[in-house]
């Protein structure tokens, strides 16, 4: 099997230090650099060609969320898992519309960062629909319908069958979930999920799922919490 390439991205060398020595000691996955800026970051892809980035949002000179749209906006990027002490924060949803594949909590458990580290690898996010859930409330403001007309158009673009497809990745369903859920191959959810992304300019299922937030398309389950 081929070992998971993840570079580390943080200002403080204690920090990735630890998660060196955490992550690194794992047989999938190989630490192929460290940084300390956002402004090493685009450098050090290009000599390493990491899977995934582990990336710090807060850092003195030019922090995770540029760092990760700078990324996320080049062809063939890694995937990246944004690393905060805040559970709802500005700056990490707008690392996820920006194509970030999920984040996790700096004091998440050694196991429980190395699962999304394997889990974002493999196509995955990392995102329950209540964390995300959470994200989108605390982004709630005066542009909140704005967004919700410019959502609503863009899902206007998508078939019947593509709206269902959204709909349940929204709601955090895995492939085979779908599948079993609209009465499909688990090889039809996936080219569903690629028009989608192909159809609205989408980098992964995390920015599916905030579109299908931001268009209301999940007010049904959110009453009852799913």
């Amino acid at each position: 099997m081929t070992a998971i390439r993840l570079l580390l991205v943080d200002d403080d060398p204690l920090v990735r230090a630890g998660l060196s020595f955490m992550l690194g000691g794992a047989d999938d996955v190989e630490i192929v650099g460290e940084a300390a800026d956002g402004d090493e970051v685009a450098g050090l892809v290009d000599r390493t060609r990491p899977d995934v980035v582990l990336m710090d949002i807060r850092m003195p000179g030019v922090d995770g969320l540029t760092a990760t749209e700078r990324l996320r906006g080049r062809p063939e990027a890694p995937q990246v898992i944004v690393l905060t002490t805040f559970h709802a924060d500005e700056q990490v949803l707008r690392a996820l519309r920006a194509g970030a594949a999920g984040f996790v909590l700096k004091d998440t458990p050694p196991a429980e960062i190395l699962d999304a580290v394997r889990r974002v690898a493999a196509g995955d996010p990392v995102l329950s629909p209540a964390v995300t859930r959470r994200l989108m409330e605390h982004a709630a403001g005066g542009a909140a319908d704005v967004r919700r007309a410019r959502a609503r158009a863009r899902i206007e673009t998508l078939n019947e069958r593509e709206r269902e497809v959204a709909v349940a990745v929204g709601r955090g369903l895995a492939n085979a979930a779908i599948a079993a859920e609209l009465f499909m191959s688990v090889a039809t959810v996936k080219t569903h999920v690629s028009r989608i992304l192909a159809k609205l300019g989408l980098g992964n299922r995390v920015q599916i799922a905030l579109l299908a937030y931001d268009a209301g398309l999940l007010d049904a389950y959110e009453e009852d919490g799913r």
